[in-house]
């Protein structure tokens, strides 16, 4: 391979599990739900699938159960922010810490062993000889999966009655209430549903990008996640297109160590949370004069009968 169609690989690789991270946050906030544990559920959902897995040796399953463990995470923070009204950031940063120190726990069985893993891979082989394409000739299931997911979410966010509502929860919940929209059961589904997808990151993490468990393995990608859904503008394409950037960002820095450059590691490590800052920055400079296009109601429990 090319060092293009290199670096385009390894882009795409290590944004996969940002992309499942960012697509559960978008959920979670356009049904007006902010989840800053995103970074505790991503370590819960890679600790879980390195113990199933290692006793299992079973992909499904693992899966699976890394699904209902995040799931569990999910309703908990909706209980708290939905039912009980408790502050939406107070409650995501619970989970977060949480998270960690459970993960630690719980993790210290299986801490450095080798998870023998071998995630299917879509043979595409006939891009082999087309330039840049060829980078997408032997990618495995799990990254088509996100691939996929971007395009239905987007069609269900925008195209279906279903994502109207969505939006209509996120942006005016007494307005659906009145339009017969039980807002209580959209927000439960959509910030569990979006607690499973960060799981998920977890589980793509450590299935297929650091096949091993290692304390704090998430190493701060959580957080990009949830800044990346600024950067997306609540939008699942334009979030594909961001974990990427972000995920070639995060391989550049090891792919520089392969030159002499005398650039400390830790420089070249801290490469994608600068420019994190430095997109975020951007963004907001850009969009300084323009109304916001986040859900309006981001943040705000819900109370019945309540006009805002």
């Amino acid at each position: 391979m090319d060092m293009v169609t290199l670096i385009l690989v390894a882009a795409i690789t290590g944004g996969t599990s940002l992309l499942f991270a960012v697509l559960g946050g978008i959920l979670n906030e356009k049904a007006g739900v902010i989840n800053l544990g995103t970074e505790g559920i991503m370590l819960i959902g890679a600790v879980i699938s390195a113990i199933v897995f290692l006793q299992t040796q079973n992909l499904i399953i693992t899966f699976i159960i890394m699904l209902f463990g995040t799931g569990v995470l999910g309703l908990i923070h909706a209980f708290l922010c939905i039912t009980l009204r408790a502050n939406q950031i107070v409650s995501g940063l619970a989970v977060t810490l949480f998270g960690t120190g459970l993960s630690a726990y719980i993790g210290k069985s299986v801490a450095g062993a080798p998870i023998p893993v071998s995630i299917p891979k879509v043979d595409l082989s006939f891009l082999n000889s087309i330039p840049v394409l060829n980078a997408f000739a032997n990618l495995d299931i799990f990254i088509w999966m996100s691939m996929m997911l971007s395009i239905i979410l987007y069609f269900y966010m925008y195209k279906t009655s279903w994502g109207l509502h969505l939006k209509a929860v996120g942006d005016n919940p007494s307005t659906s209430d009145a339009m017969g929209v039980s807002v209580i059961a959209f927000r439960y589904f959509h910030v569990v549903i979006g607690s499973m997808l960060m799981g998920s990151a977890g589980f793509y993490l450590i299935m297929a990008y650091s096949p091993n468990w290692i304390e704090g393995m998430t190493s701060g990608r959580g957080w990009i996640a949830i800044a990346l859904i600024i950067f997306a503008r609540w939008n699942p394409i334009y979030a594909l297109f961001g974990a990427y950037f972000f995920g070639g960002l995060d391989s550049l820095g090891f792919r520089m160590q392969i030159y002499d450059l005398n650039i400390p590691s830790y420089f070249l490590k801290m490469i994608p949370y600068i420019s994190t800052i430095v997109v975020l920055m951007f963004i907001g400079w850009k969009n300084r004069s323009k109304p916001s296009i986040e859900p309006k109601s981001l943040g705000n429990p819900y109370f019945r009968e309540q006009r805002f």
